[in-house]
């Protein structure tokens, strides 16, 4: 199972935020630094998020994007605000981002997905489904759609993609562990390749992650309050991989 340590950006700081809520926000520092650091504790994927472009629909961190993505060797995936052809072809082509993550435009505007899917290929375009009360949450987590977040998984999965970051709002940034029987439902009914996001805060939410077949896992505010050490969750979800 892949780690992805989380670098979230909000006006070129790298921050965490509460349920996905902007008025209540924790500032950690450089989003650079703090990706080479990740990097250097042996992260091999980088999950990055422009706050400001998920609420406005711009790029309004793709400078600092582009410079993490120049500094560090390992692969970046990019999601915020990516809701237009030209925005996934400049992200993947001008900032030297591997992957960027679709979720409001790919409940808007399904075809966007299948034209992506067409052009760039399956490996360079994500799914982002954030769920609130089982309902997709579209434009940074403002609004609540009246899609389950199931149909959702479906509909990007017949629109041609394989992966899909899934969130559980309640539980991002709260440290109230990994909702895994919506991660396994979620893959179950969507064969989708499900990267868990939201909550997950010990070495045992990865075990149980990984013991459940996820592809991947996000990790936020437990590495960066210290509550998980990185090299040693890298080496939970290896050795869980490992055993079968």
């Amino acid at each position: 199972m892949i780690l992805f340590p989380a670098v979230d950006i909000l006006g070129g700081r790298c921050v965490r935020l509460l349920r996905g809520g902007f008025n209540d926000v924790t500032v950690y520092g450089d989003p650079v630094e703090t990706a080479l650091r990740w990097e250097s504790l042996g992260a091999e994927f980088l999950h990055v998020v422009d706050l400001d472009g998920a609420r406005t629909g711009e790029g309004v961190n793709l400078p600092v994007v582009a410079k993490i993505a120049r500094r560090v060797k390992i692969p970046v995936q990019l999601g915020g605000g990516v809701r237009s052809f030209d925005a996934i072809k400049h992200r993947l082509e001008q900032t030297g981002v591997s992957r960027v993550i679709l979720g409001t435009a790919a409940l808007n505007d399904p075809a966007l997905v299948e034209r992506a899917v067409s052009v760039f290929g399956a490996d360079k375009i994500v799914g982002g489904i954030d769920a609130k009360n089982g309902f997709a949450a579209v434009n940074g987590w403002v609004e609540t759609s009246a899609v389950t977040a199931v149909d959702l998984g479906r509909a990007m999965r017949g629109a041609g993609l394989k992966y899909a970051v899934y969130t559980d709002i309640s539980r991002d940034g709260a440290l109230k562990g990994a909702n895994v029987a919506a991660c396994i439902k979620m893959s179950g009914q969507t064969n989708l390749n499900i990267i868990a996001s939201g909550g997950v805060s010990s070495l045992a939410d990865i075990t149980s992650l990984a013991r459940a077949k996820m592809y991947g896992a996000i990790l936020g505010k437990a590495l960066y309050d210290n509550l998980l050490n990185l090299p040693a969750a890298l080496t939970a979800a290896r050795d869980r991989e490992n055993s079968g």
